[in-house]
């Protein structure tokens, strides 16, 4: 467990340094936008071709997809779930969208990616590609209508479910680097040198490109500008505890390889999704609670790791 936790301390050691360089003026939003852009559109594409016509087989392949049904499901279950705090705890109408997006979705990409690599290693990212197909349909369709509720004054028909917004989304540069990825594994021939090392050199960027963005994001939001109370807590429960668990819980009923199990168990109790306070602000709801949920869900995970590493691995 503490290899694992040194390697994840790498991780923060390089969002400090962002932090750092953002205080320096060497890094803004403007910055943040560029690298989350490589990191979507370039990077973690070629990342993705890389490790699947590297790190697997066909018959290793074939195995993957039969653990979707976990990660599916475990989301449903904890939607379900955050829909009961919000009543018990009698969550505020014009957060209570956002509070249960954000109980349930996690940040698979930008903080689940690197500290996924940093436990298990590049094998494990095709198992976290799969959480986040499902975490990502989650937070475009049923997150984006939850959060634009939160707006009595706005349009139900703005907030409407699009299926081209959602295909958008889900077939994503990454995802297409995915897809080809296993196209060519299936096809069994070799990728030429040339397309290796630049899928390796380029490719290999992605990690620090996306805990500079977390780095970023935390500096931007100001720390003395954060507010603790009972339903950012409530959202830091739904992260790192209701999420983990069920999805522990449903392995017993939902069978799955022990790697596939710890991806899918570290992926769920990751902290909440950069996108929320942009949402927050596009769709007039509480933004000041969804950047606070954002910035304390990122700073606590460095405690909570420790405890889930503890009791699940």
């Amino acid at each position: 467990m503490w290899a694992s936790y040194l390697n994840i301390l790498v991780v923060f050691a390089i969002i400090f340094l962002s932090y750092v360089l953002t205080w320096r003026k060497w890094f803004d939003n403007h910055v943040a936008d560029v690298f989350s852009k490589l990191v979507l559109n370039i990077t973690l594409p070629l990342n993705m071709f890389l490790n699947m016509t590297q790190k697997f087989t066909k018959a290793e392949f074939l195995e993957l997809f039969k653990g979707i049904a976990l990660p599916f499901v475990s989301i449903l279950v904890t939607f379900l779930i955050s829909f009961i705090y919000t009543k018990v705890t009698k969550v505020p109408v014009t957060r209570r969208g956002a509070f249960m997006t954000m109980f349930t979705a996690a940040n698979t990409i930008f903080m689940g990616l690197p500290v996924n690599m940093a436990v298990f290693g590049e094998k494990a990212i095709p198992y976290a590609l799969l959480y986040y197909m499902c975490n990502t349909t989650f937070f475009f369709t049923i997150g984006i209508i939850l959060i634009a509720g939160d707006n009595p004054e706005i349009k139900m028909n703005q907030a409407r479910f699009s299926f081209k917004k959602l295909m958008k989304q889900l077939l994503s540069p990454a995802l297409m680097g995915f897809v080809v990825g296993i196209l060519w594994l299936l096809t069994g021939v070799p990728v030429p040198k040339p397309l290796f090392d630049f899928s390796t050199y380029v490719g290999g960027m992605t990690t620090a490109l996306s805990l500079f963005v977390i780095g970023i994001i935390i500096y931007q939001t100001g720390i003395k500008n954060l507010k603790m109370n009972k339903d950012v807590a409530g959202v830091l429960i739904g992260r790192y505890l209701i999420s983990p668990l069920i999805v522990y819980l449903l392995s017993f009923l939902i069978p799955v390889p022990p790697l596939m199990l710890k991806v899918f168990i570290l992926q769920s109790a990751m902290p909440v999704q950069n996108a929320m306070p942009i949402l927050a602000r596009g769709y007039g709801a509480d933004e000041e609670f969804a950047t606070s949920s954002l910035t304390y869900s990122i700073l606590s995970y460095f405690i909570f790791i420790i405890v889930i590493l503890k009791l699940f691995f």
